[in-house]
């Protein structure tokens, strides 16, 4: 049930995210005049919708994306544009005459076709833009709300003894054997769940000072802390534990036997920005290795001799599988707060996702028309330079091919990756 709930939360997050997504297309080509006849969640059978105006809303069987139709797309063909034959020719003639059939009589300067390039960005780099300031507010969230997960003040760990028969974690109070030393701090009276204020009378404000205050107090050191709101102090005198390094050499250290409670840290909405980068220029990495990765991700699941990286891509069923493993673990095994944080940071990484593909150069993606708009003006200006007649739009029905050969290369590897997190599931919580 606990794993439905992942898969659930993480369905509804990523259908919120196409529907923002589509609305950052609407909104501008709305305002710039152009014709929205439809706006729909999902593809496939309808399932509901309503008209408001000129557009209709609704929602589809398949919820795997979602669509604004923008009437115009496609300009007419240019008056004595020869006419070429096969298949591709075809195929863009028809693109042609569909997008001519949606331009309602007498509003033909609504089409899509007729606004200027910068317009023409703006209503493409709508969508993707939209889904990087979902990203930037559900990471803002994290950090601000949460923070980094990081030791804190407050005792997690109490050692009941020192030496070869140590007891590690809790309060536990039985008697140490084998030669082991009982723990300073148990035996002066600290307990899990003490916050640590002061060590030696210095003010402590982060978990870091208590090793050094204690490593540089000379003899028995005093600690001051909270319990239950109420502060006392105690005096305990460190043990020397030695331990040798991986050069060799031996190490010894004052020690109490005591560990720091893993806590929230919340950071400044100044570390967004800097997140939000890294996370952009590491899903660009991706991207650009996609198809690599998708091969290997191919071999590894038809080859028996090889395992799936950890690390591979995965598709929407592996988002799912990991959302499920979030709500499903054991509560007692993680720190408060981390199923939310894990689930904000999911959907955050998933809109960063779509910001960065959606802008690959390439129809029938967002970037693919952007950069179609981006050559259109600049004709136009080498045009205006050149005192020479404003060119007419670009014939970007001639990229419809392209983009039916997109489409399917996008639905082949979207379903290799499918029955990879089927087949061979990516854990999040993965041994080792």
């Amino acid at each position: 049930m606990d794993s439905a709930l992942g898969i659930i939360v993480i369905v509804i997050g990523l259908l919120v995210s196409i529907a923002l997504h589509e609305v950052g297309h609407m909104l501008p080509a709305k305002k710039f005049g152009v014709r929205v006849s439809e706006y729909f969640v999902g593809f496939g059978p309808k399932l509901w919708s309503t008209r408001r105006g000129e557009t209709e809303y609704g929602l589809k069987a398949i919820p795997l994306g979602g669509y604004v139709r923008l009437i115009g797309m496609y300009p007419p063909a240019r008056p004595g544009q020869k006419q070429r034959k096969g298949r591709l020719a075809e195929m863009v003639r028809d693109a042609r005459m569909m997008s001519q059939d949606e331009i309602l009589p007498g509003q033909e300067p609504r089409a899509f076709y007729n606004l200027s390039a910068p317009k023409k960005v703006t209503v493409m780099l709508g969508g993707p833009v939209m889904n990087l300031l979902i990203a930037v507010v559900l990471i803002a969230i994290v950090q601000v709300g949460f923070g980094d997960l990081g030791p804190s003040t407050k005792l997690g760990t109490v050692q009941a003894c020192v030496g070869a028969a140590s007891v590690q974690g809790g309060n536990d109070e039985q008697p140490c054997t084998d030669g082991a030393l009982p723990g300073p701090a148990m035996s002066a009276g600290l307990r899990v769940g003490d916050e640590i204020v002061a060590v030696d009378g210095v003010q402590i404000a982060s978990w870091d000072q208590v090793p050094a205050a204690i490593r540089d107090a000379a003899g028995a050191v005093s600690i001051d802390y909270l319990r239950d709101g109420q502060q006392f102090s105690t005096t305990m005198t460190p043990v020397e534990v030695s331990s040798t390094g991986a050069n060799g050499k031996t190490l010894t250290r004052r020690y109490i036997g005591i560990a720091p409670e893993e806590q929230w840290q919340s950071q400044p909405i100044s570390t967004v920005p800097g997140i939000v980068w890294g996370q952009m220029t590491s899903m660009a990495g991706i991207v650009v290795e996609l198809p690599m990765k998708v091969y290997q991700t191919a071999t590894a699941v038809v080859s028996p001799r090889q395992e799936r990286d950890q690390d591979s891509v995965i598709s929407v069923v592996g988002v799912g599988r990991i959302a499920g493993e979030i709500t499903s673990a054991p509560t007692q095994d993680l720190p408060s707060g981390f199923r939310v944080v894990s689930l904000l940071s999911l959907l955050a990484g998933l809109n960063i996702a779509l910001f960065v593909f959606n802008l690959i150069p390439l129809v029938p993606l967002d970037g693919g028309h952007v950069v179609g708009a981006l050559y259109e003006g600049l004709k136009r200006q080498i045009a205006r330079l050149r005192r020479r007649e404003r060119p007419g739009p670009v014939d970007t029905a001639r990229m419809v091919p392209v983009a039916f050969g997109m489409f399917i290369v996008l639905i082949v590897m979207g379903a290799v990756l499918i029955v990879a997190d089927i087949v061979d599931p990516i854990s999040l919580f993965a041994a080792g």
